[in-house]
């Protein structure tokens, strides 16, 4: 079945960038909040988005018209009856996913593909809510989504064949990336690798070895890295890394996976990373680095 329309639920930082990218492709775009001020919120930051890319002569503003009026706002379910795709971008928090999955699975006719964002829970517990959990997979983006051209396609215990194979060609023929078929596992593959990558940057700091400025300036220039680890965690967020490695922590039982007791402080402090404005540096309300 041909996907022409896809749900966006949450419109957090995630969630703006998979519907700014899906509506770029030419599809037709539901993006679900559930306050008035969240949806005002992303369309603003969606928008900001394609005035920055206009700036640097990538986008004209009649092509940013056209992506605008691809996209819907809604703050419920509806219209979820009209999509193929539905896509759950919310915070990870495996209760509240729970419920939304609980709802969207009983509005959904049996072939709509239900998938979810998240980087660390069970897809076999989400889908476990749910009538049909052979149609639950796992499409993790990365950060930035219009940037990063490859997409983990998540399979968990009950994910059927068809639905796996009209999700691999939703991503490559579609929206066009590299669609890398994983086993669901605690942090999938990006994302323990990276966690990993930035908590051993964290202890290194701690250590005193070297100061965050030269520590990301060693591994951007001396292998390619696009950020430092610490610039990348400041643009994941800081609570998003935490998150992630408490999960895995708790779900492998390995030492390697616990966090730096700095990145607690700075998230219990309130600094975030390009969101909050500070966290390892700091930055202005655009996310631009000052």
């Amino acid at each position: 079945m041909h996907i022409k329309t896809v749900a966006v639920i949450g419109v957090g930082t995630m969630g703006q960038g998979i519907a700014e990218m899906l509506a770029s492709k030419g599809l037709d775009v539901i993006i679900i909040e559930r306050s008035d001020e969240r949806l005002a919120y992303g369309i603003q930051m969606i928008e900001l988005s394609l005035d920055k890319q206009i700036e640097k002569w990538a986008l004209t503003k009649s092509e940013k018209k056209l992506i605008m009026n691809r996209i819907e706002s809604s703050l419920n379910y509806d219209k979820l009856s009209d999509c193929e795709l539905v896509i759950e971008t919310i915070t990870e928090d495996l209760e509240l996913k729970k419920a939304i999955f609980e709802d969207i699975d009983r509005l959904c006719g049996p072939e709509v593909i239900l998938a979810s964002n998240t980087s660390t829970l069970s897809l076999t517990e989400l889908a476990s809510v749910t009538k049909y959990p052979d149609r639950v997979i796992g499409t993790h983006f990365i950060y930035p989504v219009s940037k990063i051209d490859v997409v983990e396609i998540v399979r968990g215990l009950k994910t059927s064949e068809e639905t796996f194979v009209r999700t691999k060609h939703f991503v490559e023929e579609i929206i066009h990336k590299k669609g890398v078929m994983v086993f669901e596992s605690p942090g999938f593959v990006t994302t323990r690798l990276i966690c990993l990558f930035i908590n051993e940057a964290l202890h290194v700091l701690e250590e005193g070895v070297a100061s965050a400025e030269d520590i990301d300036n060693a591994m951007r220039i001396g292998y390619s890295f696009q950020h430092g680890p610490f610039e990348m965690c400041d643009r994941f967020g800081l609570d998003s890394v935490l998150a992630a490695l408490d999960r895995m922590f708790r779900e492998y039982g390995e030492l390697k996976y616990r966090p730096s007791i700095v990145l607690k402080k700075m998230v219990r402090a309130g600094h975030l990373g390009a969101k909050s404005g500070v966290g390892f540096f700091k930055y202005d309300k655009d996310g631009d680095r000052i």
